[in-house]
């Protein structure tokens, strides 16, 4: 039986050591979220699985394998709805990502400078929780509040007899109210860990452009840390977008 506040209930934080870490967990979660957003297709097959968008659909990229069976065999990524969607954004070979990618991170470090002094400013404006904090604080009094009175109204029906359709009445809108605000409730920590999420992951952003030089081939390691994801319009027009929001074109 799901309890509505027939007896009482508690949420305890840290009461023991964590298996994972809360930065690592909150991390995954914000994660997990963006691929959920995303249509939820995802493959870690590949550094690039999951990073393509089509520009014309929407769509990502998946890779496929040309020449299976001979010397001319390659891998190429392309939309994967192309031939349901009938788009006309072209397929991409590893050195065409590898290349575009090389392009656009050199631009973002040769503006360093002007990047880090936007992202410190779009950083405080786009991760602070206080607002979200207070909001949760007010909806879990709230919760408190709807949860005695269910109780009292559950103890007062058991002492005392009384009309049974009022008594349901009663006891729907209480719980009724009680589940939409626990709806907010949810919602409301949702955004205060992508928030949080979002805070670490342009901290690590900064950390690791403020260190970096330009670069002459690609490196996995800086795609991993720096790339969100990258739009495909055509062979002339790829777009790179960097994990603080900065969009670059290729």
């Amino acid at each position: 039986m799901k309890n509505t506040g027939q007896v009482p209930s508690y949420f305890v934080e840290q009461s023991h050591p964590a298996i994972i870490d809360p930065v690592t967990f909150e991390m995954v979660q914000s994660e997990a979220a963006r691929r959920k957003r995303e249509g939820g297709r995802y493959s870690g097959v590949s550094i690039f699985s999951g990073k393509i968008k089509c520009g014309e659909c929407g769509g990502f990229f998946g890779a496929k394998v040309w020449h299976s069976t001979d010397k001319y065999r390659r891998t190429i990524y392309r939309c994967n709805d192309k031939f349901k969607s009938h788009c006309k954004t072209p397929h991409l070979t590893e050195d065409d990502i590898k290349e575009a990618f090389v392009r656009a991170v050199n631009q973002l470090i040769e503006n360093k400078a002007d990047v880090l002094d936007s992202i410190t400013l779009l950083k405080e404006r786009l991760t602070d929780t206080e607002d979200l904090e207070e909001e949760r604080d007010r909806i879990s009094t709230d919760l408190n509040l709807l949860a005695d009175k269910i109780q009292q109204l559950i103890a007062e029906n058991a002492r005392v007899a009384q009309n049974q359709d009022d008594y349901d009445r009663n006891y729907n809108e209480l719980v009724s109210r009680y589940e939409a605000a626990k709806t907010q409730y949810d919602k409301t920590c949702e955004a205060i860990q992508y928030r949080k999420a979002r805070s670490r992951q342009m901290d690590s952003f900064i950390k690791e452009l403020r260190n970096q030089d330009l670069i002459k081939e690609f490196d996995a390691r800086l795609w991993g840390s720096l790339v969100d994801f990258i739009t495909v319009y055509s062979k002339d027009d790829i777009r790179v977008t960097f994990k603080d929001g900065t969009e670059i074109r290729a």
